[in-house]
């Protein structure tokens, strides 16, 4: 058996062991800020994970999307929000803790599944990344396959999320 381990394949157990680690800090943590920082740390992981896939498109916008504009929206929504609630926390249910536990087993299940079964190898495309510009025409396109729609669609949720967290710092 061959244990040489290359650099790159070292980056990205390190990469995998930090989103591990932060994703259930994430969602283990009882301070809301210190769960966004978690987060973005994920967040910033996973877009080193697009990168050495050379997947430079998907890197750039898991950086500017999500760990730039989300991650914002999320700490203004939390400083927004009633500090008082994250000191009376209250205990959690051994049902709901139950059920919790249940649906992270289950979900662990559905990926293990789903990766020892789908032909990885194979559905690799040919020529590498797709180009920028099929990029761009299929998500501002209107015809079949094509995301115009959705990305509107989400455009007006964050405004909406914008708005109400502008009415609730009214009225305070």
């Amino acid at each position: 058996m061959n244990m040489n381990i290359s650099t790159q394949e070292t980056v990205f157990f390190l990469l995998a062991a930090v989103i591990v680690v932060f994703s259930i800090l994430t969602v283990t943590t009882r301070r809301i800020l210190r769960s966004a920082t978690y987060l973005l740390f994920v967040l910033f992981a996973t877009a080193g994970i697009y990168f050495q896939l050379e997947y430079s498109f998907l890197g750039a916008v898991q950086l500017t999307i999500y760990a730039g504009g989300i991650i914002i929206l999320y700490v203004f929504s939390i400083l927004l929000t009633n500090q008082q609630a994250d000191e009376k926390l209250e205990r959690l249910k051994n049902s709901k803790v139950l059920a919790g536990a249940l649906a992270a087993v289950a979900g662990v299940g559905i990926t293990l599944f789903l990766l020892l079964t789908h032909p990885f190898g194979s559905s690799r495309l040919a020529g590498g990344e797709v180009p920028v510009k099929e990029i761009g025409t299929a998500l501002m396109g209107t015809g079949k396959y094509q995301y115009l729609l959705p990305f509107e669609v989400i455009s007006i949720l964050l405004l909406a999320c914008i708005i109400g967290g502008i009415m609730i710092a009214r009225k305070r």
